[in-house]
């Protein structure tokens, strides 16, 4: 597991995250749908609330096949930015 602070383009130790029950059950729905369609090398999928004001991006990765990916997600993938 790696988390990315995509604002200031470093990793994280630990989030929280605080749902509504229409979030959380759009971020199961999301999680089947890449699992269900994972081809083995870069996925992802975002969930927004209901004003697109706040997303989280959910991915997908293999350490193995990093295909896809931006040089820093291979890095984080790889190395976990400190």
């Amino acid at each position: 597991m790696r988390l990315f602070d995509e604002d200031n383009e470093k990793s994280l130790n630990n989030i929280s995250l605080f749902l509504t029950i229409d979030e959380a059950k759009e971020l199961l729905d999301s999680l089947g749908g890449l699992l269900k369609n994972f081809k083995n090398d870069a996925d992802h999928t975002h969930i927004n609330d209901e004003n697109y004001k706040r997303e989280i991006t959910v991915c997908l990765y293999n350490e193995t096949n990093l295909n896809g990916w931006n040089e820093t997600a291979k890095k984080l993938i790889l190395e976990d930015l400190e």
